[in-house]
Protein backbone atom coordinates (compact mmCIF):
# COMPACT_ATOMS: atom_id res chain seq x y z
CA UNK A 1 0.00 0.00 0.00
CA UNK A 2 1.12 3.83 -0.57
CA UNK A 3 2.65 5.42 2.58
CA UNK A 4 -0.35 7.21 3.63
CA UNK A 5 -0.07 9.17 6.70
CA UNK A 6 -3.64 8.34 7.36
CA UNK A 7 -4.51 5.20 8.54
CA UNK A 8 -6.66 3.79 5.83
CA UNK A 9 -6.20 2.17 2.95
CA UNK A 10 -6.10 3.50 -0.77
CA UNK A 11 -7.14 2.10 -3.93
CA UNK A 12 -3.92 3.54 -6.64
CA UNK A 13 -5.20 6.18 -8.98
CA UNK A 14 -3.97 6.42 -12.76
CA UNK A 15 -1.98 9.51 -12.93
CA UNK A 16 -2.22 10.68 -16.89
CA UNK A 17 0.38 12.95 -18.52
CA UNK A 18 -1.39 14.19 -22.35
CA UNK A 19 0.82 16.53 -24.68
CA UNK A 20 1.87 17.18 -28.01
CA UNK A 21 5.67 15.71 -29.29
CA UNK A 22 8.01 17.72 -27.35
CA UNK A 23 5.73 20.49 -24.92
CA UNK A 24 7.75 18.54 -21.83
CA UNK A 25 5.64 15.57 -20.90
CA UNK A 26 8.73 12.53 -20.62
CA UNK A 27 10.84 15.52 -18.76
CA UNK A 28 7.88 15.83 -16.48
CA UNK A 29 7.05 12.22 -16.09
CA UNK A 30 10.55 11.35 -15.48
CA UNK A 31 10.93 14.04 -12.35
CA UNK A 32 7.68 12.85 -10.28
CA UNK A 33 9.24 9.12 -10.60
CA UNK A 34 12.33 10.89 -9.37
CA UNK A 35 10.79 12.45 -6.41
CA UNK A 36 8.03 10.14 -5.81
CA UNK A 37 8.45 6.25 -4.23
CA UNK A 38 4.56 5.79 -4.50
CA UNK A 39 4.16 5.69 -7.91
CA UNK A 40 5.40 3.69 -10.63
CA UNK A 41 5.56 4.07 -14.83
CA UNK A 42 3.02 1.77 -17.05
CA UNK A 43 5.34 0.37 -19.08
CA UNK A 44 3.54 0.59 -23.17
CA UNK A 45 3.88 -1.59 -26.14
CA UNK A 46 5.08 -0.82 -29.21
CA UNK A 47 5.17 -1.44 -32.81
CA UNK A 48 7.94 1.56 -33.84
CA UNK A 49 11.55 0.63 -34.03
CA UNK A 50 13.51 0.97 -30.88
CA UNK A 51 15.74 4.15 -30.69
CA UNK A 52 19.37 3.46 -28.98
CA UNK A 53 18.95 5.67 -26.10
CA UNK A 54 16.28 3.26 -25.32
CA UNK A 55 15.89 -0.31 -23.78
CA UNK A 56 13.46 -2.81 -24.13
CA UNK A 57 11.68 -3.54 -21.02
CA UNK A 58 12.20 -0.60 -19.44
CA UNK A 59 11.10 2.43 -21.98
CA UNK A 60 8.96 0.45 -23.96
CA UNK A 61 8.05 -3.24 -24.73
CA UNK A 62 9.00 -3.52 -28.53
CA UNK A 63 6.58 -5.99 -30.45
CA UNK A 64 5.96 -6.62 -33.95
CA UNK A 65 2.39 -5.63 -35.40
CA UNK A 66 1.51 -9.55 -35.23
CA UNK A 67 2.17 -9.74 -31.48
CA UNK A 68 0.27 -5.98 -31.13
CA UNK A 69 -2.60 -7.55 -33.01
CA UNK A 70 -2.97 -10.67 -30.56
CA UNK A 71 -3.03 -8.61 -27.85
CA UNK A 72 -5.68 -6.62 -29.13
CA UNK A 73 -6.96 -9.71 -29.65
CA UNK A 74 -6.83 -10.97 -26.97
CA UNK A 75 -7.99 -7.76 -24.88
CA UNK A 76 -4.46 -7.44 -22.85
CA UNK A 77 -4.65 -3.72 -23.63
CA UNK A 78 -6.11 -1.54 -21.61
CA UNK A 79 -5.71 1.14 -24.40
CA UNK A 80 -4.31 1.62 -27.66
CA UNK A 81 -3.98 4.20 -30.70
CA UNK A 82 -1.88 4.62 -33.89
CA UNK A 83 0.14 7.40 -33.46
CA UNK A 84 2.30 8.42 -36.52
CA UNK A 85 2.34 4.95 -38.34
CA UNK A 86 2.97 3.12 -35.01
CA UNK A 87 0.75 1.44 -32.61
CA UNK A 88 1.26 1.75 -28.99
CA UNK A 89 -1.16 -0.01 -26.36
CA UNK A 90 -1.01 -0.23 -22.25
CA UNK A 91 -0.76 -3.65 -21.18
CA UNK A 92 -3.61 -4.49 -18.36
CA UNK A 93 -2.22 -6.97 -15.90
CA UNK A 94 0.37 -5.02 -14.49
CA UNK A 95 -1.66 -1.65 -13.96
CA UNK A 96 -4.28 -3.36 -12.46
CA UNK A 97 -1.95 -5.33 -10.09
CA UNK A 98 -0.34 -1.63 -9.29
CA UNK A 99 -3.53 -0.20 -8.48
CA UNK A 100 -5.04 -3.11 -6.09
CA UNK A 101 -1.89 -2.84 -4.05
CA UNK A 102 -2.61 0.82 -3.64
CA UNK A 103 0.16 1.87 -5.71
CA UNK A 104 -0.33 4.95 -8.31
CA UNK A 105 0.25 4.01 -12.18
CA UNK A 106 1.66 7.21 -14.52
CA UNK A 107 0.92 7.15 -18.25
CA UNK A 108 2.59 9.41 -20.79
CA UNK A 109 -0.49 8.84 -23.56
CA UNK A 110 -2.41 11.00 -25.45
CA UNK A 111 -5.31 11.85 -25.98
CA UNK A 112 -6.86 8.85 -27.72
CA UNK A 113 -5.26 6.71 -25.16
CA UNK A 114 -7.00 8.90 -22.61
CA UNK A 115 -10.24 8.55 -23.86
CA UNK A 116 -9.85 4.88 -23.75
CA UNK A 117 -8.90 4.52 -20.16
CA UNK A 118 -11.68 7.30 -19.21
CA UNK A 119 -14.17 4.98 -20.72
CA UNK A 120 -13.10 1.59 -18.79
CA UNK A 121 -11.74 3.38 -15.23
CA UNK A 122 -12.91 6.71 -14.75
CA UNK A 123 -13.23 6.72 -11.52
CA UNK A 124 -9.39 5.87 -11.09
CA UNK A 125 -8.24 8.31 -13.41
CA UNK A 126 -7.12 11.76 -13.32
CA UNK A 127 -6.33 13.43 -16.17
CA UNK A 128 -3.31 16.17 -16.78
CA UNK A 129 -2.51 17.85 -20.27
CA UNK A 130 0.41 20.01 -21.25
CA UNK A 131 0.13 22.71 -23.40
CA UNK A 132 4.11 24.57 -25.15
CA UNK A 133 4.19 27.82 -24.15
CA UNK A 134 4.21 29.26 -27.90
CA UNK A 135 4.61 27.46 -30.85
CA UNK A 136 7.75 28.43 -31.65
CA UNK A 137 9.00 27.08 -28.30
CA UNK A 138 7.64 23.60 -29.59
CA UNK A 139 9.42 23.23 -32.80
CA UNK A 140 12.31 24.78 -30.74
CA UNK A 141 12.22 21.47 -28.68
CA UNK A 142 11.37 18.90 -31.18
CA UNK A 143 14.53 20.49 -33.41
CA UNK A 144 17.03 20.76 -30.09
CA UNK A 145 15.81 16.57 -29.49
CA UNK A 146 17.83 15.53 -32.83
CA UNK A 147 15.85 12.09 -32.23
CA UNK A 148 13.52 13.10 -35.46
CA UNK A 149 14.01 14.12 -39.38
CA UNK A 150 13.06 17.32 -40.12
CA UNK A 151 10.32 15.72 -42.45
CA UNK A 152 9.79 14.26 -39.01
CA UNK A 153 9.63 17.43 -36.72
CA UNK A 154 7.17 19.07 -39.60
CA UNK A 155 4.65 16.19 -39.86
CA UNK A 156 4.70 16.35 -35.77
CA UNK A 157 4.06 20.18 -35.86
CA UNK A 158 1.15 19.82 -37.90
CA UNK A 159 0.03 17.17 -36.05
CA UNK A 160 0.35 19.44 -32.34
CA UNK A 161 -2.81 21.74 -33.41
CA UNK A 162 -5.13 19.12 -33.42
CA UNK A 163 -3.83 17.55 -30.64
CA UNK A 164 -3.91 20.73 -27.98
CA UNK A 165 -7.92 20.75 -29.23
CA UNK A 166 -8.74 17.98 -26.78
CA UNK A 167 -7.50 19.59 -24.03
CA UNK A 168 -11.31 20.29 -22.26
CA UNK A 169 -11.08 16.28 -22.04
CA UNK A 170 -9.21 16.81 -19.10
CA UNK A 171 -9.24 17.48 -15.17
CA UNK A 172 -5.61 19.84 -15.21
CA UNK A 173 -3.61 22.03 -17.71
CA UNK A 174 -0.04 22.76 -16.77
CA UNK A 175 1.41 25.66 -19.26
CA UNK A 176 5.20 24.31 -19.39
CA UNK A 177 6.88 28.00 -19.47
CA UNK A 178 9.64 26.27 -17.06
CA UNK A 179 9.92 22.70 -16.01
CA UNK A 180 10.74 22.81 -12.41
CA UNK A 181 7.42 24.79 -11.97
CA UNK A 182 5.60 22.40 -14.03
CA UNK A 183 6.79 19.04 -11.91
CA UNK A 184 5.80 21.12 -8.92
CA UNK A 185 2.30 21.21 -10.37
CA UNK A 186 1.89 18.02 -11.43
CA UNK A 187 3.06 16.72 -7.74
CA UNK A 188 0.72 18.87 -6.17
CA UNK A 189 -2.31 17.67 -8.05
CA UNK A 190 -1.22 14.11 -7.62
CA UNK A 191 -0.74 14.45 -4.17
CA UNK A 192 -4.14 16.19 -3.71
CA UNK A 193 -5.61 13.54 -5.68
CA UNK A 194 -4.55 10.93 -3.26
CA UNK A 195 -6.52 12.89 -0.51
CA UNK A 196 -10.08 13.06 -2.27
CA UNK A 197 -12.22 11.64 0.04
CA UNK A 198 -13.83 8.92 -2.48
CA UNK A 199 -10.58 7.52 -2.90
CA UNK A 200 -10.01 6.13 0.70
CA UNK A 201 -10.96 2.98 1.71
CA UNK A 202 -12.38 2.38 5.34
CA UNK A 203 -12.37 6.11 6.25
CA UNK A 204 -16.06 5.93 7.60
CA UNK A 205 -15.02 3.04 10.13
CA UNK A 206 -11.55 5.50 10.95
CA UNK A 207 -14.10 7.95 11.92
CA UNK A 208 -16.24 5.79 13.60
CA UNK A 209 -13.21 4.38 15.59
CA UNK A 210 -12.22 8.16 16.66
CA UNK A 211 -15.38 9.00 17.68
CA UNK A 212 -15.63 6.13 20.10
CA UNK A 213 -11.62 7.21 21.44
CA UNK A 214 -9.70 5.16 19.84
Amino acid sequence: MSSDPYAVQRRGLMFVLSSPSGAGKSTIARAILDQDPDITMSVSATTRPRRPSETHGKDYHFIDRTEFDLMVNRQELLEYAKVFDNYYGTPAAPVHSELEAGRDVLFDIDWQGTQQLAEKAREDLVRVFILPPTMVELEHRLESRAQDSAAVVAKRMAKAADEMTHYAEYDYIIINRDVEISVVQALAILRAERLKRDRLIGLGEFVKGLRQGQ
